[in-house]
């Protein structure tokens, strides 16, 4: 797996880089900036780019303008933000795109290298990893307009821990019941928003999307 890295912090930066590689992901180019982040996805087409939200000079945005623009040239390029930050504007934005595999985890809340890992190949094989704050803070103005509002509180549940990234296994064990009952889950959210037959983990990444840019 080729990753570009985007973190302006030269000891977190460099510690990215040494976990990364010694799950056997080669770091194509780790830079410290937007403008270098945009010219790096251009020039080596990674798998995956990990990015900062907040990057030189300003430090504020410039992490998630870079990898909105950088999609932009690359449809479905997979994108895991790295921050302390949630930027809902944009990261709504990045969301509404709909195309490849994307994560939001907060810093602080990486608790060890297998979370990390696992969420760099999820997001890098299409899917989600999104932060459980991070899925709050998005959803304080959700809105409650169908087809959403047609979902039970359960299913409502179910489809939280998905955007988070959970397996089937993990929503039964998270909610206390069985992977039938969490598959027949599943299965009224797809059918409820509409998705049409396709592989599992793809409507599982729409109903995410669908949830989140509510």
């Amino acid at each position: 797996m080729r990753v570009v890295l985007a973190e302006d912090l030269f000891l977190l930066r460099q510690g990215i880089i040494q976990l990364l590689e010694a799950y056997g992901c080669e770091v194509a180019a780790a830079v410290d900036n937007g403008t270098d982040l945009a010219a790096a996805i251009s020039e080596h087409r990674p798998d995956i780019a990990i990015v900062d939200v907040r990057l030189p000079p300003t430090f504020t945005t410039e992490g998630l303008q870079a990898a909105l623009r950088a999609r932009r040239e690359q449809p479905g390029l997979p994108i895991l933000v790295l921050s302390q930050h949630v930027e809902q504007m944009y990261a709504r934005e990045l969301l509404a795109d709909g195309t490849g595999g994307i994560g939001y985890l907060l810093k602080d809340s990486v608790l060890d290298d297998e979370q990390f890992i696992d969420a760099v190949r999820r997001v890098a094989a299409g899917g989600t990893a999104m932060d459980p704050a991070v899925v709050a803070q998005l959803m304080t103005s959700h809105s409650r307009d169908e087809p959403l509002a047609a979902l039970t509180g359960r299913e409502r549940e179910v489809l939280e821990l998905m955007a988070e990234g959970c397996s089937n296994t993990a929503i039964a064990q998270r909610l206390t019941i069985t992977e039938g009952a969490a598959a027949k889950h599943i299965s009224n959210i797809f059918t409820k928003l509409v998705l049409p037959p396709s592989s599992d983990s793809n409507r599982r990444v729409l109903a995410v999307l669908a949830y989140l840019n509510a």
